[in-house]
């Protein structure tokens, strides 16, 4: 009989449950975004996420299971993701998930939210192994070696801030609304991605990313320029939509030639490797994607990356990642927990 398997993702600020069907993929996908309630803050907050996790869990879960036609009976496994992530938006789904494994006798499997980053593509492609694998999001940034479902080596990591991080961040420098990834790339578009100011590129280190020194660059050059009040935190010219533009673009252009130049020394390193793929909500950016593929044309390398709706947060990665550990047998006890 075909596994059905249900997903949970609360690790950050997505309420998100899916259900995946042996044999016949994902039926349901249901997603509440908090971005409205975090929007007046600049960035996410833990204890409205987390209060916000409570209020809908259960009405999304359910969602998903009327999506998919399915009731709980015809569940077999409970897959939930218990790591990274907040401590408290990671408790809600947790809970959520032992509490429907005890109440109706099912299986549980605990899910590392980036391995369920890492295996997104394979929601609607065959990607061949072995790959690389760039994650990209406002937590993490990332460059992994895949030889196998569940198997993966990480080859490089950020020393300090994400990727996504140094977007928001600089988004608020400059007066743009949370998050900051989207409208970064609008106003870099307006002036045809063009580099500007030249800002840092940061470690060259082949096995490291770094994006704190970036964000700090952008903060001096704007002070220095009269842009921006350092005791105030406040930026001074914000009718300036020319120097908002020259900000973004080359911000936008400066994260597309780290990335590039990580990829292409990973390449070189695992010669082996027979595709890249390009995951999580930073993913969700074409001009990054247009970089990426390009690079692969050159070096004669398959590119692959998700669909917007799976490259941010989402449950269907996570019952995807369910279903493969379920057929290996990978479960997990009740004595679950987070980690952070």
């Amino acid at each position: 009989m075909a596994l059905s398997i249900l997903g949970i993702e609360t690790s950050c600020d997505e309420t998100a449950s899916a259900v995946y069907r042996e044999n016949s993929g994902i039926l349901s996908n249901e997603l509440f975004s908090q971005i409205e309630l975090h929007k007046q803050f600049g960035g996410v907050v833990p204890e409205i996420a987390s209060r916000s996790h409570l209020e809908k869990i259960g009405v999304i879960v359910q969602k998903a299971l009327d999506e998919a036609n399915c009731s709980l009976k015809e569940i077999d496994v409970i897959a939930v993701t218990n790591r990274p992530g907040l401590p408290g938006s990671l408790l809600i789904g947790l809970c959520f998930a032992k509490a429907i494994a005890w109440a109706k006798q099912k299986k549980l499997i605990g899910i590392d939210h980036l391995e369920a980053h890492i295996f997104s593509p394979f929601l609607e492609y065959n990607v061949p192994f072995p790959y690389l694998c760039l994650t990209a999001s406002g937590g993490h940034t990332s460059l992994y070696f895949v030889t196998d479902f569940g198997k993966f080596q990480l080859i490089a990591q950020t020393l300090d801030d994400a990727a996504g991080e140094a977007f928001d961040k600089v988004a608020k420098l400059i007066n743009l609304p949370y998050p900051g990834g989207p409208m970064i790339e609008k106003l870099a578009q307006l002036v045809d991605f063009e580099d500007f100011f030249s800002y840092p590129r940061g470690t060259s280190q082949v096995t490291n990313f770094s994006f704190s020194g970036l964000k700090t660059a952008v903060l001096y050059d704007l002070v220095k320029r009269n842009a921006y009040d350092l005791h105030k935190k406040q930026f001074l010219k914000d009718m300036d939509e020319r120097l908002k533009q020259q900000v973004a673009s080359s911000l936008l252009v400066a994260i597309g030639d780290i990335f590039v130049q990580k990829v292409n020394d990973a390449l070189k390193q695992h010669s082996s490797a027979k595709a890249l793929t390009f995951v999580g909500g930073v993913a969700c950016n074409a001009y990054l994607k247009q970089r990426l593929h390009d690079l692969c044309t050159k070096e004669n390398c398959s590119f692959f990356t998700p669909s917007p709706h799976f490259c941010t947060d989402n449950a269907a990665m996570v019952a995807f990642v369910g279903y493969y550990k379920a057929k290996k047998k990978e479960f997990s006890d009740l004595y679950l927990d987070i980690l952070i």
